[in-house]
């Protein structure tokens, strides 16, 4: 067995749950929102001000890889505050963003969770194995490439179908990099496609209600980066979904790097999702 296929098939989700175990520890002893807004007093690779909690929790999730590496398993790492990480093969990828929707979890809001891909290649196409753990409703999503996607041990079910009223619009759409400003730029195109809008915080976890047909559809409405995405996207795609990273030059071809390439765009359908990368397109 050759260094790639023996790295793809460690125990990935073994460590992913050990790693959000104590990440739920760290969370939980870290409440008042005074402690979870220190600040390091750097910014990490993605450019994001890197908070205490964040640094603490990169830490908890690169001593699980340290394992795995000491079991010979060979990788690299690209995470959100320190950038790549050499574990011995370029050409296995772990992505990792050990707290998505950072904000949240500094302000004391549900949804912020971890988020961890592995890829046997460069891009979200080669994404092989996705892992999130959402703190606040303590949900717990991963998918394998070919084998389909769960939520909490239970399969999610690969037929459900976005909802649509009347006119054809969509029940609930998720938005995400809701800058008010962007939202203005795309408020009519918004009004054209969707009855409502959540905006939940975090790309991760966004991705995965697409995932469980909880929404019937998401967008980013800005560049987000690899380690924000490249789980959920496995997720959502596994559990009957696509996805598609509309500025990149195929649906799912943005690199797995830390710059932010291209907005992510999820649906329960294909004509759903070329509708939504149409916002793109007029922006």
């Amino acid at each position: 067995m050759d260094a790639i296929s023996t790295a793809i098939e460690a125990d990935w989700l073994g460590a992913c749950q050990r790693a959000s175990e104590r990440l739920s520890e760290m969370l939980a002893s870290t409440t008042g929102i005074a402690d979870r807004a220190r600040e390091t007093g750097s910014r990490g690779s993605g450019g994001d001000r890197t908070l205490v909690i964040d640094e603490a929790a990169e830490s908890i999730v690169l001593e699980e890889l340290d394992r795995l590496h000491a079991e010979g398993h060979r990788f690299s790492a690209i995470s959100e505050e320190r950038g790549e990480i050499d574990f011995g093969d370029p050409s296995v990828r772990v992505v990792i963003d050990p707290i998505d929707g950072s904000l949240n979890a500094k302000r004391g809001l549900p949804h912020h969770a971890v988020s961890i891909a592995v890829a046997a290649g460069e891009t979200m196409a080669d994404v092989e194995f996705g892992y999130v753990f959402d703190f606040g409703p303590r949900e717990e999503w991963w998918a394998r490439r070919g084998a389909g996607a769960w939520l909490n041990g239970v399969p999610l079910d690969p037929d459900l179908k976005e909802r649509r009223g009347g006119d054809g619009r969509l029940e609930v759409l998720g938005l995400e990099s809701a800058d008010p400003r962007w939202v203005r730029e795309s408020i009519d195109e918004l009004a054209a496609v969707a009855y409502r809008l959540r905006a939940i915080g975090a790309i991760a976890s966004t991705l995965c209600q697409v995932a469980a047909a909880r929404l019937d559809g998401m967008v980013s409405l800005h560049n987000c980066r690899a380690v924000d995405a490249a789980a959920g996207q496995l997720i959502v795609r596994e559990a009957g979904g696509v996805v598609s990273f509309p500025r990149c030059s195929a649906p799912l071809a943005a690199p797995l790097d830390a710059k932010p390439r291209s907005p992510v765009v999820a649906a329960r359908s294909p004509q759903t999702l070329h509708r939504l990368e149409r916002i793109h397109e007029r922006r």
